[in-house]
């Protein structure tokens, strides 16, 4: 084939070296506008495992690459002064101009036909004399606004402003993270050395400080002198230094794009590298996702037997991988956007939530890493929650806590989850069994699943509820079981189902209407929660009283029954939530329309719950940090605003959880999706917070932990299948503290044993 190349980056230029490798017969043609020398950027990072992939595709210039790389294992971070070393991380940086010239050797031993200062400007003038057109023009590629319509490119521009620079001080012990402080706001760099007499110094900061300093007004030189004021204190009297030759004043400056096309191809024109997709600098792997891009393009041009075959595997395959790596870009950019939040912390857990902030990173995977520095963390951590300093080194998730004269043994709780075995409102033996049994499992708390305060507040016919005197009863049997064997806390979850009761069962249909018998609904507004749902009505302010009572009434049978918290329920669509909601409230009352007036009723209730509620027992609130709506609904920005409220009027705990509070939401799931917005709550509103959502892992219970994303973690789902997660957890990352029932120490012997054997197994491999 005639192949073009239409840029000669390190996209372009290795997928015409591993093209010419599968087939030397192919005619490459590379053309970049640049000359051969020029160079934007300082440094490039590969990991270790990124070497070994590109060793296995074309040894020879990967050795070449090696010999030229400036190695480290550690990353240290500074902040105020304080520098905290983390090993083990295994990376490698290389100058940007030193590769692409081992690159541009290695195509041309190849027979790669390399023409530089080769403007282009439409890839139509290639299409028709090459059979592949491949479009590696980066960033801000011309190709990809060329055919827009077909390859329809999202493009988001974050807020963040950054600079590329380069010292000559050294960095050579570790990839460094700093953090300034100036009179003008935060201001923070990334350094690595990627040779022998340089490192790459990128400065970041956001855009209120970028415009506190008046940077858009500066000329390059005085951009790049008042960055080295900042950091003087790091660069051991070296100057800070730009490259970017052929950019003036401010647009040295640049807000990073990330970029994901819905198409990769169009005709016998394929995208490579960041003309396709863009991976945030801060995880490093922008580069190495070029190289692997280029190395599956050529496998298949090679293997498929047409090129549009080829294109479609080579998007299918390569996107599941990109979109991969841009979650954790995401992820990471969106922690240095929010980075402010974070440095009141503690150095150490100021470090461990930077080294975690992608997600790759986990708890686990920082031991295997750097097992002494993980040691001083979990201990810091530990002594933090109470633990005295002789008590043995446990992880994050078996520290203890308070909350007013509640303590609880550990941070793991077991979430509500709905049983629907209830009989008119009444828990029956099936609670007794389901609650103690979980309460027996090691978790430090149960939490009932929502309690309805008034027949016509339940779900559905078989939810239980706190408005009959043989509930009460019913309720304070289970208790009585937990407090005299167990030593975990109970919460009763207390709420009323709005437009969102009435239904059948859940596993007869989730949100379905009851076939007859169905019950008069109230909601703030008269909207129905689907056209099958039966339409609310308006509930009126008497009604409202009537149901605080209800509420009130509830919390009293509660406190006699002996829970040791209650929560209020204000998520996921149910009555306080609707209020609070501005898809579900359209009053035009003091109830509905501003903030203010949509938190009034949800507070009421709250404030009358705390007015009755022991003072010496823990409140908490659930509720919804996302409508998954966009800016029509609650985001998560206004979750830390209704956090705040529930806080100031004496909330000990907010519960976030998010959605369900529409059927037109859009929700994005994955491991521990909601667990951000539970660190933005706790750490913008400065309240103690609960996460909950897709938490499967004692490794991501801890890493929560550590990183101060939340002070709980509630687990579901993997507490139905196991009422024992909790002990059988503890087994297996090799806890041997936590307390079994004397009647089962045989099976926790054998627990240990097994668990031991199956560390000392994965320890030989």
């Amino acid at each position: 084939m005639r192949i073009a190349c239409l840029g000669g980056g390190p996209a372009g230029l290795y997928f015409a070296i591993s093209v010419k490798l599968r087939d030397p017969s192919h005619d490459v043609v590379v053309f970049e506008r640049n000359k051969a020398s020029d160079t934007f950027g300082w440094g490039v990072v590969l990991s270790d495992d990124a070497l070994s992939g590109l060793r296995k595709n074309d040894a020879a210039s990967a050795d070449a690459i090696r010999e030229n790389f400036a190695y480290w294992d550690d990353i240290a971070v500074i902040r105020n002064g304080v520098r905290t070393v983390s090993g083990g991380h295994g990376f490698a940086g290389i100058g940007r101009k030193q590769m692409l010239i081992l690159l541009q050797q290695r195509a041309r031993e190849l027979g790669v036909d390399l023409r530089f200062e080769a403007e282009f400007s439409s890839a139509e003038e290639f299409r028709t004399d090459y059979d592949l057109v491949v479009a590696a023009d980066g960033l801000n590629s011309r190709v990809r606004s060329e055919y827009a319509e077909h390859f329809k490119p999202q493009v988001d521009v974050r807020p963040c402003k950054f600079i590329w620079l380069g010292t000559h001080q050294k960095f050579d012990d570790a990839f460094t993270f700093i953090f300034e402080k100036t009179e003008h706001g935060w201001i923070w760099a990334h350094v690595y050395q990627f040779d022998a007499d340089t490192a790459t110094f990128i400065v970041e900061c956001s855009h209120e400080t970028w415009a506190n300093f008046g940077f858009e007004a500066m000329s390059k030189e005085e951009i790049v002198a008042t960055c080295e004021k900042a950091f003087s204190a790091h660069l051991g009297g070296h100057s800070l230094m730009s490259n970017a030759a052929h950019l003036r004043g401010s647009a040295v400056w640049i807000n990073f794009p990330r970029v994901l096309c819905e198409n990769w191809h169009y005709k016998n024109v394929v995208l490579l590298g960041d003309a396709s997709a863009t991976a945030h600098f801060s995880i490093g792997s922008g580069t190495r996702l070029a190289f692997d891009s280029a190395i599956a393009l050529a496998d298949y041009v090679h293997t498929e037997s047409t090129l549009e075959g080829a294109f479609k595997r080579y998007q299918e395959e390569r996107r599941v991988e990109v979109l991969r790596l841009q979650s954790a870009a995401r992820n990471s950019l969106e922690w240095f956007e929010e980075v402010e939040r974070y440095l009141g912390m503690d150095q150490l857990q100021f470090a461990y939530s930077l080294l975690t902030r992608s997600q790759r990173i986990s708890h686990e995977n920082l031991r295997m890493r750097d097992a002494q520095w993980l040691t001083t963390a979990e201990r810091w951590f530990q002594e933090k929650a109470g633990s005295p300093a002789s008590s043995p080194l446990r992880a994050p998730m078996f520290a203890p806590f308070k909350l007013r004269g509640m303590e609880l043994k550990n941070r793991v709780v077991v979430s509500p989850m709905a049983q629907y075995k209830a009989i008119d409102g009444c828990p029956t033996d099936w609670h007794f069994v389901h609650y103690s049994e979980r309460a027996k499992g090691g978790a430090a708390m149960v939490f009932t699943e929502m309690t309805c305060v008034s027949p016509a507040g339940r779900i559905t016919p078989g939810c239980p509820g706190l408005y009959a005197p043989e509930h009460e009863r019913a309720w304070k049997r289970l208790i009585d079981f937990v407090h005299t064997e167990t030593s975990a806390k109970i919460c009763c979850q207390i709420g009323h189902s709005g437009r969102k009761g009435s239904t059948t069962v859940g596993w007869k249909g989730v949100d379905t209407p009851l076939d007859s018998g169905n019950w008069d609904l109230v909601s703030a507004s008269a909207i129905p929660l689907s056209p099958n749902n039966t339409t609310p009505r308006e509930i009126t302010q008497a009604e409202m009283e009537e149901v605080r009572g209800q509420f009130v009434a509830a919390a009293q049978m509660a406190d006699r029954a002996g829970f040791d918290m209650i929560e209020l329920h204000a998520a996921h669509g149910y009555l306080l939530s609707s209020f609070i909601s501005p898809v579900t409230n359209i009053r035009s009352d003091e109830y509905g329309g501003s903030f203010e007036n949509r938190m009034r009723f949800p507070l009421e209730v709250f404030k009358a719950l705390r007015e009755v509620w022991p003072s010496h027992k823990p409140m908490s609130v659930r509720i919804s940090a996302h409508d998954w709506v966009g800016e029509d609904g609650i985001t998560p920005s206004d979750a830390v605003e209704v956090a705040k409220a529930f806080s100031e009027a004496g909330a000990d705990l907010i519960d976030v959880s998010s959605g369900q509070v529409t059927k037109d939401e859009r929700p994005v799931y994955g491991r521990m999706f909601q667990t951000p917005f539970s660190d933005r709550i706790r750490n913008e509103a400065k309240v103690k917070t609960m996460t909950v959502g897709n938490i499967y892992e004692a490794d991501h219970v801890n890493s929560i932990l550590m990183a101060g994303r939340a002070d709980l973690v509630a687990v579901g789902r993997p507490h139905l299948a196991d009422p024992y997660w909790t002990l059988h957890v503890a087994s297996a990352i090799g806890d041997r503290h936590a307390a079994w029932p004397d009647p089962y120490l045989g099976g926790r012997n054998q627990a240990w044993h097994l668990a031991d054997r199956v560390a000392e197994a994965v320890g030989k491999v």
